[in-house]
């Protein structure tokens, strides 16, 4: 195999390296639900489509570049792709947290459903939202938006810089403060709810000792729950995917 021929291979395995260690993590691309074979073809198409535009730069780095330094680009170029992908997760990840606490909050913390994206059994809640999310991600080309960031993420990451630590934990830093500032607003009208019907519930379980006022009114706190989530859930979801969205579009 010639230099040059050598130098377009490397060039193409390091756009590879970021783009799939990216989507191994990402929302969406990443589910147990896809077979490894399909995550694998998804990923080497994609670097196949993008690489048109990105190989004359990195061809003009791996090429007069020594052994080791092309397998400093190629570690660097997994871990750039897999703190993009990283911070996609976080959403996904502060969405979860926030349905937890739904599910205890309205009496449904118990009520364990099939694990879609995530590998243990979780309150059908929690599924419900995290994937109704995920399905919005996909309908609302969010993305192809990722993959359009990921193209564009070679300007501010260039491979000829490796990966940044100090960089990565900054922006991992900051993607964790703005969802968890998202978590809170998604929870908040449950925080509320819970401690109104906790302390109503405690309240009249001191008036009258002799009912078990915890068994009788779970039902009817379950329902109430029920009813806040319909009136909420299509509001939190729009925050969500706005956030996202903002994210893939600034980030």
């Amino acid at each position: 195999m010639s230099e040059e021929t050598s130098a377009l291979v490397l060039a193409l395995f390091l756009i590879f390296c970021r783009i799939g260690s990216c989507l191994m993590l990402l929302p969406g691309y990443s589910s147990a639900r896809i077979p490894a074979n399909v995550r694998l073809f998804i990923a080497f198409a994609l670097s196949m489509a993008v690489s048109p535009g990105l190989l004359p730069q990195i061809v003009q780095i791996v090429g007069p570049a020594s052994d080791d330094l092309r397998l400093q680009l190629v570690v660097g170029e997994i871990l750039n792709g897999a703190m993009i992908g990283l911070l996609g997760r976080v959403f996904i990840l502060a969405l979860q947290f926030a349905g937890n606490f739904m599910a205890q909050a309205i009496g449904m913390g118990m009520a364990l459903g099939t694990p879609i994206d995530e590998p243990d059994a979780v309150p059908a809640l929690v599924t419900l939202i995290t994937l109704t999310a995920t399905v919005m991600i996909f309908s609302l080309n969010l993305h192809a938006e990722v993959i359009q960031a990921l193209v564009a993420s070679y300007l501010t990451l260039p491979v000829a810089l490796g990966f940044s630590p100090r960089a990565g934990l900054v922006a991992l830093t900051d993607n964790l403060d703005e969802t968890f500032k998202l978590c809170l607003r998604i929870a908040s009208p449950f925080v509320i709810y819970a401690v109104v019907v906790n302390l109503a519930v405690g309240l009249a379980n001191k008036l009258t000792p002799q009912i078990p006022v915890y068994f009788i009114s779970l039902p009817f706190v379950l329902a109430g729950g029920l009813i806040l989530l319909g009136y909420s859930m299509g509001d939190f979801l729009l925050q969500f995917t706005q956030a996202f969205r903002i994210w893939v579009v600034n980030g």
